[in-house]
């Protein structure tokens, strides 16, 4: 066991940050097996090493959080525990805590190391690869980035884009016009736009063809310019589609192509086009990849531990 003290510089930061009844205090405390006591702004933490030094920087960037007027809640002091997993020092994880996404309704800020790699890796690169399982934000980040850059001025078009059903896209069994068969399957997109601009905003936008969300099989023949571009599900493009897709890229566009390849639903024998693509495009300038685990899932506590279990499983399944 070891224990440090440290002093913060502000009494009032201190109770916004602690939370009522210590409340913030006590889930770092939780979560990282450690002790945290406070009195005014001075503090000492005790535990292991490891443990202290996750702890310490956390407390750093929650306080960096606070000074610049960011409420602390239960999510932020969740997301700083995950910003700080892996050994970060208190720099470098608070200039990650300070990467931001700024939308009509919300600012949107990265939830884990990860997280802030991709918004960042999207805005070096012109077609970047979004890996990992569902409940990372991996849709809803390139979303946020989308409408940042159209609010900048910086696009004129956001493209929201995924295979609809099945690979085949064989819609025509199913009841209504395109847009009521369609909308099921695209209705993540449409939910991250909601929350993101007032709804008259996305409604108008969706008309006068601002925003346009329309089944893979739609980008077929286009050349998509001043435009950000997103392909959701891409695990379950054929390799002929993704090639189709990739090239629809036009100037001052950027492209994001997210997808989960443990969650594949082509037909047996049909090879996906985004492992492919990953495949033969990891060593081209200007593309990116970032790969998202268990440890970056910002949904309910409990699908992490449900995508951990099954991460296990394969792995153990590989080694047998």
């Amino acid at each position: 066991m070891s224990e440090i003290s440290f002093e913060l510089f502000s009494n009032q930061l201190v109770q916004k940050l602690v939370g009522p009844s210590d409340g913030n205090l006590r889930l770092i405390e939780k979560t990282l097996n450690v002790e945290i006591g406070s009195f005014g702004n001075q503090m000492t933490i005790s535990g292991s090493k490891n443990a202290i030094e996750q702890a310490k920087t956390t407390i750093d960037v929650l306080y960096h959080k606070v000074s610049k007027g960011i409420e602390i809640n239960e999510q932020e002091v969740k997301a700083a525990m995950r910003m700080t997993n892996g050994g970060l020092d208190k720099d470098t994880a608070k200039n990650l805590s300070d990467i931001v996404l700024k939308t009509k309704k919300r600012h949107i800020y990265p939830r884990s190391a990860t997280q802030a790699e991709y918004i960042q890796t999207m805005m070096d690169n012109e077609l970047v690869f979004g890996l990992g399982p569902a409940g990372t934000g991996k849709t809803y980040l390139a979303v946020a980035l989308a409408v940042s850059m159209m609010l900048e001025g910086k696009i004129d078009k956001i493209i929201l884009s995924r295979p609809a059903v099945e690979a085949g896209e064989n819609l025509g069994f199913l009841p209504g016009d395109l847009k009521e068969k369609v909308d099921p399957y695209l209705r993540p997109l449409y939910d991250a736009l909601y929350e993101m601009l007032p709804a008259e905003q996305v409604d108008k936008k969706l008309a006068i063809g601002e925003i346009e969300i329309a089944p893979l099989a739609f980008m077929r023949g286009r050349t998509l310019a001043n435009a950000f571009i997103i392909l959701d599900e891409a695990q379950n493009t054929t390799p002929m589609q993704m090639k189709m897709f990739l090239t629809r890229l036009g100037e001052n566009s950027r492209m994001v192509v997210n997808g989960d390849l443990s969650q594949v639903d082509l037909p047996k024998g049909v090879d996906s086009g985004l492992k492919e693509a990953i495949g033969i495009l990891k060593k081209v300038d200007g593309i990116g990849s970032i790969t998202f685990t268990a440890a970056d899932v910002v949904r309910h506590g409990l699908v992490a531990k449900i995508v951990k279990a099954y991460e296990d499983k394969n792995k153990k399944d590989r080694n047998d």
